[in-house]
């Protein structure tokens, strides 16, 4: 563990870094999410629709040429500021997951986002997330079960988990928080179960110094994301979860910004003498 540094001596993330990060890890864990098997055919008939969209739109509300320029630099500014990872996955991935949802079985997902990072420390079944000496916020307890469609245990699932902290920060996207804060992998025992020791995230605003947070302005749309939990849930031969928890009359948990709460992801916790506590299991398909 490490001191927190003092906040006002530190330079808060920024988009461009943000999305220099989120950039990064996706093209390093880009093989696990295994390579698209697009025929040409496929390929032609997304590319023309997603054209045919966009004409529609220009023809429909009658894009003048200076707001085609303007759309224009700014489609160049969100390459130039590495900001696709966090355009995409706020704006787009939702509606990619629903479509995925269809034909999925055991618990909800939801959108990744821009803020995984693989490879982090594993951890036993009862743990602690790594965390600063002095990490502030609230305690929470956090447990649950993995089951099989049959609710069967499954034994050494693992459980990743990442999360930010109580300012609404992510390591590995904030400069002054330590690698592997709040993040880490946690195996389940011979049941299934877990329990992960944590703090209650905070919500947070998606960085809006760069392009993306010029067209949430322009649109006159808030930048909030609810606090929430990652977690992608995982064991031999089923299919991966990966989903966002919720917390019940969260802030912002009706209008979030990447459209990616759900009912059934909303957890109920309750206050203790040591903090909060909640409970959510997690059910897995076959692969």
């Amino acid at each position: 563990m490490t001191t927190t540094p003092d906040l006002a001596t530190q330079p808060s993330p920024t988009a461009a870094g943000s999305g220099a990060n989120a950039s990064e890890a996706f093209r390093a864990s880009s093989g696990r999410r295994g390579a698209a098997a697009t025929s040409t055919e496929r390929a032609d008939r997304l590319v023309r629709r997603t054209l045919e969209a966009i004409h529609q739109v220009v023809r429909e509300e009658e894009v003048t040429y200076p707001e085609f320029q303007a759309v224009k630099r700014w489609l160049m500014d969100v390459g130039e500021g590495g900001e696709w990872p966090l355009f995409l996955d706020v704006f787009v991935e939702h509606e990619v997951e629903k479509v995925a949802a269809r034909t999925q079985h055991g618990s909800a997902g939801t959108i990744e986002g821009p803020y995984y990072l693989p490879g982090q420390q594993r951890l036993g079944p009862v743990a602690t997330l790594p965390m600063r000496v002095d990490e502030q916020g609230e305690r929470l307890v956090f447990s649950g079960q993995v089951r099989d469609l049959d609710g069967r245990p499954l034994a050494g699932a693992e459980v990743d988990f990442w999360q930010a902290d109580a300012d609404g920060y992510y390591s590995g996207f904030a400069p002054h928080l330590p690698d592997g804060n709040l993040r880490g992998v946690i195996v389940t025992d011979d049941e299934g179960r877990f329990t992960i020791t944590t703090i209650k995230p905070a919500p947070y605003q998606i960085p809006t110094d760069g392009p993306t947070g010029a067209m949430i302005a322009a649109a006159g749309w808030h930048p909030w994301r609810p606090a929430h939990l990652h977690l992608m849930v995982r064991a031999d031969g089923h299919r991966q979860v990966t989903t966002q928890l919720y917390f019940a009359g969260g802030e912002w948990l009706d209008s979030d910004v990447a459209s990616a709460t759900k009912d059934e992801l909303v957890l109920h916790t309750e206050h203790t003498a040591n903090g909060w506590t909640a409970v959510y299991d997690f059910v897995l398909e076959p692969a």
